[in-house]
């Protein structure tokens, strides 16, 4: 080889190299946004809901703070593993209150979203009157949890929640 083609050769070699860093890097970097974006949509709890704490086995949550038919969303901790939960008065006036995952989608952990009087699955998009929260089980309806009106307080048993957990703990 010439000289000429020496030197050269010696040149274009810290380009590809430096290429291959450049690419390298900005793969890994991608990766990780991906990660991060899965992990706010699908992953844990992560400080998105208010936490309930329990007073001798019961969580009590203020009817005034659920009774405007929005859903409202809570964690509840169970031995290190947050359970989300949803509570909505539907339209026929009746307080509902469902673990924020299905049979079927659980895996995914995307929980509902509401949209009007329906709560709707972030994974599959069905959706589901909330008027048939706590009647219909099964499928991709919502987990139904346990519930009684006591006083000024929504009270939902932590045996229920601690039952929930199953679903949040498994690997999507």
């Amino acid at each position: 080889m010439s000289e000429h083609k020496n030197k050269k050769a010696q040149f274009a070699q810290p380009q590809k190299k430096r290429n291959l860093s450049i690419l390298l890097g900005g793969g890994l970097g991608l990766v990780i946004l991906i990660l991060i974006g899965w992990n706010a949509l699908a992953g844990g709890n992560s400080g998105r809901y208010p936490v309930v704490k329990t007073s001798q086995g019961q969580v009590l949550i203020p009817l005034a703070e659920v009774s405007d038919r929005s859903a409202h969303f809570f964690t509840y901790q169970a031995s290190g593993t947050d359970v989300n939960f949803f509570v909505v008065k539907s339209t026929d006036g009746q307080i509902r209150a469902a673990i924020d995952t299905c049979v079927q989608c659980y895996r995914s952990r995307m929980g509902y979203r509401q949209l009007g009087e329906f709560m709707v699955c972030n994974k599959c998009n069905q959706k589901f009157h909330t008027s048939q929260i706590n009647e219909i089980k099964g499928g991709c309806n919502p987990v139904p949890l346990g519930r009684v009106i006591a006083g000024n307080n929504l009270t939902i048993p932590e045996a229920e929640l601690i039952q929930g957990a199953a679903y949040f703990r498994v690997n999507p």
